[in-house]
């Protein structure tokens, strides 16, 4: 089953992908942060250190990697790339406190930087005059937009009487960059509008996780803790108002005190919370092995284990306060429906605390609201319209299954922050087989529970099986069987995100059978594409690195061009290779109707000196693929971002609009069937 995270961040993409599918169709170049790189001394003397302080202010929904991660990970790190210096001893760049996640797409801890970034680096100076020239090197990706950009940032400097004393560049000033929205768009470009949300809400969207926390509201309202307290709501409002206005006043300030209690505990959660803290509750093994040992005890209780209960003295003071009548004794009232359903709702509060942990700061407040909203709308009803009881089915053992079938759930959740201490820290516990394994056992569990095989502590004798009870029985056991392909390597999309990464399954049989096959089979393609030695396409799909000689292709096979602008360090890259072009639909049509070309903008092989061009565009000298096909990019099609899909003929003319970041396949398909009806109609 999803999490909450899972689920808001499908829900997240969706969204962006609608903006920018109802966005101007026009390619915009994106800018990058503007820098401020400046040295700590101007005039050092042989043996000093110089101190060069680069900070980045980075544009809104976008962040850059910083460097003190593994490179093996994937994005690019953050680099200085010194050319033409001397006279001085390099040191390491150090990043100053980025933010940390576990990236489920990378499959591994990385680092980064939102809005603003700073690096540092020291140098010994050896000899004089040195000069200290270069760039710095970085990759800028939105989670917002699915795109990424490789970027660089040149600065220059010089000192006691090297060639060109003063200054070679504005950074030694002090001076910024231009900023986004201070440079000039480009003539005929628009200006690119941002999406008004900060880089944490980009993550886990606030509207999804308030769905989950309502939803979970619902649910509580079926423990056996507090449904039987709804007659009791109903017993208390009647008779105490005078008129019928002041009966839905007094039902309506009861359900406003249940929203402002569990709120004011959202409110609490969000008071301690700050982003350094956020960054060590979702990556720090203490933290998820806390929370995972949580989840184990609510889950416990719920299966019966034993019963969460508060001291009998304090909800007794606050049942004498409730009937002492008046607006008091209603808030009273609403206190003491929270303390006594609180073995109940215990565990589901603690849980939607728990993950709201490390989120933004409205987040737990708004999840404690939408949980508390769920919970009081039928109490404030019941109290308004007090004939609905005559409605309500008896309390009975059906409430304890409930209970049963959530502590089952919260059991399976609970491994997934042990997955992720395990994955960060590369203990080797929860490899993604063992952790299927253990959800195959505990879902197999529930349903023979349904199916009244299983009887724990509270449960009633079951005479016969319910329909409602079959059904969700039914449900479980489908899951189930979904889930156990996945034993022996089968993808498991729905959950992608979710499982531990398919490097750490030990039996693969999918992925053996699919290499085989690959070996086995003959190459379809006429010549051997050009760096096919290093680099590569997803899916067994055969294609090109280099541009003309996949144009040439086309030509030769008459079929449409298909270009790839990705990168190694594309995060929503590789999310669109796993999630669209492994689809059937699209992959078929990849690998039959296109020549397919994949154009590394980060690709640093450095070509023959024959090859080198300086560009147009930025005057520039590109010397290495990567930098070549990013200004092929940017020239051609006045777009700087990956990924980047487009569709020529054989004649280098566009057949439909590009296409960037957007995970729905039927788009995907539709995007390719009509760059292939209209390559038939030219």
């Amino acid at each position: 089953m999803p999490t909450p995270q899972v689920l808001v961040r499908f829900l997240l993409l969706s969204l962006a992908s609608c903006f920018f599918l109802a966005s101007p169709g026009h390619a915009q170049l994106v800018q990058p942060p503007s820098w401020t790189i400046t040295v700590s001394e101007k005039n050092p003397a042989v043996g000093d250190q110089v101190t060069l302080e680069l900070l980045a202010n980075i544009p809104k929904d976008w962040y850059i990697y910083s460097n003190d991660f593994s490179e093996d990970v994937g994005p690019i790190l953050t680099a200085t790339v010194l050319d033409d210096s001397f006279g001085l001893q390099a040191k390491a760049l150090v990043p100053d406190n980025p933010r940390r996640k576990f990236d489920e797409i990378w499959e591994g801890e990385v680092s980064y930087f939102a809005v603003k970034g700073r690096f540092t680096q020291e140098f010994t100076v050896e000899a004089l005059p040195a000069a200290l020239k270069g760039y710095v090197e970085y990759q800028m990706c939105s989670d917002i937009t699915g795109q990424c950009i490789l970027f660089e940032e040149e600065f220059s400097f010089t000192f006691a009487g090297a060639a060109g004393a003063e200054t070679a560049s504005a950074a030694e000033q002090g001076t910024e960059s231009p900023t986004a929205e201070e440079t000039p768009a480009a003539e005929g470009q628009e200006e690119r509008t941002y999406i008004d949300l900060n880089a944490d809400e980009a993550e886990e969207n606030l509207l999804g996780f308030m769905l989950i926390a309502f939803l979970a509201g619902l649910a509580a309202l079926l423990t056996p803790c507090v449904f039987p307290m709804i007659p009791m709501t109903v017993t208390f409002f009647t008779g105490r108002a005078k008129s019928r206005a002041g009966g839905i006043r007094n039902a309506l300030i009861y359900g406003l005190s249940i929203i402002g209690i569990y709120t004011i505990a959202g409110t609490a959660v969000a008071a301690i919370q700050g982003p350094e803290f956020a960054n060590w509750l979702s990556t720090h093994w203490v933290p998820n092995v806390f929370f995972f040992l949580v989840f184990l005890f609510f889950a416990a209780a719920f299966l019966g284990m034993f019963e969460l209960t508060l001291p009998s003295g304090l909800v007794n003071k606050i049942d004498a306060k409730a009937d002492k009548g008046g607006l008091a004794g209603i808030f009273f009232m609403a206190f003491t429906l929270v303390l006594v359903s609180f073995s109940c709702t215990g565990p589901i509060v603690g849980s939607i605390l728990i993950s709201s942990a490390g989120g933004a700061l409205l987040k737990p407040i708004l999840g404690m609201f939408a949980f508390s909203l769920a919970f009081a709308i039928p109490f404030a009803l019941f109290a308004i319209f007090p004939e609905w009881l005559n409605s309500l089915p008896k309390s009975g053992g059906w409430l304890n299954s409930v209970k049963v079938v959530l502590g089952f759930l919260e059991l399976a959740l609970a491994f997934k922050f042990l997955s992720v201490a395990d994955q960060v820290y590369h203990w080797g516990i929860l490899d993604r087989d063992i952790y299927l394994a253990i959800w195959i056992v505990i879902f197999a569990l529930l349903g023979f529970y349904l199916l009244g095989k299983i009887r724990l502590p509270h449960d009633s004798p079951m005479d016969y099986l319910s329909v409602p009870r079959l059904m969700l029985a039914i449900v479980t056991f489908v899951f189930v069987v979904y889930l156990i392909p996945g034993l022996w390597g089968a993808p498991l999309k729905a959950l992608s995100g979710y499982l531990p990464p398919m490097a750490t399954h030990d039996f693969n049989l999918m992925q053996a059978g699919l290499s085989g096959a690959r070996s086995s089979g003959e190459s379809s393609l006429d010549e051997v594409p050009k760096y096919s030695d290093f680099l590569h396409l997803p899916h067994g799909i055969e294609g090109y690195f280099d541009y003309q000689q996949a144009l040439a292709a086309a030509k030769r096979q008459n079929k449409p061009l298909f270009i790839d602008f990705t990168g190694h360090g594309c995060v929503n890259c590789r999310e669109m290779e796993a999630r669209v072009w492994a689809d059937p639909q699209v992959l078929r049509r990849l690998q039959e109707d296109f020549i397919v070309v994949a154009l590394y903008i980060d690709e640093r092989y450095t070509l023959p000196e024959s090859e080198w061009y300086t560009s147009d565009y930025d005057g520039k000298l590109k010397q290495t693929i990567g930098k070549q096909n990013a200004d092929f990019q940017i020239t051609r099609f006045n777009n700087n971002a990956q990924p980047y899909y487009v569709l020529l003929d054989t004649n280098e003319e566009l057949l439909v609009r590009p296409k960037g970041y957007d995970t729905s396949i039927p788009n995907f398909v539709q995007f390719l069937d009509e760059a292939k009806a209209e390559f038939a109609r030219r």
